[in-house]
């Protein structure tokens, strides 16, 4: 039994993760820029079975040399859509980030070992589509993975890349994790503690915040989808009366 301070304590170290900026580092030369940003929150929602589709469609959009760094080979789209659907969304998690118009636009895949010997593992990868790079998603997406695998008793993400995916050796390293490169191939593994009070207070703030955001944002789509819709119908009207003027 948690005391009342504590769950106080912890959900205010939740809300206050959330709004920090979104950033792919922690070099002392970011550290000037950090204080300039404004704090941006990210919502991140985790992906259901009824989110197949809208995963293959975000891969899909990947680019050929994006497709060949996310899988490490020259994906085509029969192979990415028979990833799609093997997709185990009751063993994985999957994590995404939408923009305004409901489009996945970057998403992370947290596969749990099947092995039992290697039950307290986890792979992360991830995809974000070219208009998208550059806020710092990856590496939210990997924060959020690491948390969620912590609650779920993991103590070591690992990441398989190939050696030239700087980027996402990049989120690695910044997470404290150890790099090993072996020839065009490269493998981190990141050590984590323990779940916490805090961790879990985290996770339930930010899964609540994301589903927040994905109503509001659903919302405002019909909204102006309706308007488009009326908008479409008054033009018509009015071409229909000009005609009858003629």
């Amino acid at each position: 039994m948690f005391a009342t301070k504590d769950w106080l304590k912890a959900s205010w170290y939740a809300g206050r993760d959330m709004l920090r900026p979104v950033t792919g580092g922690s070099s002392a030369s970011d550290i000037h820029i950090h204080q300039q940003e404004t704090p941006v929150m990210v919502p991140i929602r985790s992906l259901g079975p009824s989110y197949r589709e809208r995963i293959t469609q975000h891969l899909l959009q990947l680019e050929p040399a994006d497709r060949y760094l996310r899988f490490g080979y020259a994906a085509n789209d029969e192979q990415i859509r028979r990833y799609a659907e093997q997709l185990n969304f009751e063993r994985d998690e999957i994590f995404g980030i939408y923009n305004r118009r409901l489009e996945l636009i970057a998403m992370a895949h947290l596969a749990f070992s099947e092995n039992p010997e290697h039950k307290p593992c986890a792979e992360f990868g991830v995809s974000v589509l070219k208009q998208a790079r550059g806020r710092g998603f990856g590496a939210r997406l990997f924060e959020r993975a690491v948390m969620h695998a912590r609650n779920e008793g993991v103590n070591m993400v690992f990441i398989h890349a190939l050696s030239e995916n700087t980027a996402m050796l990049k989120i690695a390293r910044n997470a404290g994790a150890t790099v090993r490169r072996d020839g065009s191939e490269s493998e981190a593994y990141l050590q984590i503690p323990p779940a916490s009070l805090d961790t879990r207070m985290a996770e339930i703030v930010e899964q609540q915040f994301a589903e927040v955001d994905y109503q509001l944002k659903k919302q405002a789509k019909q909204f102006w989808d309706f308007l488009a819709n009326v908008q479409e119908v008054r033009s018509g009207v009015q071409h229909a009366r000009h005609q009858s003027a003629e």
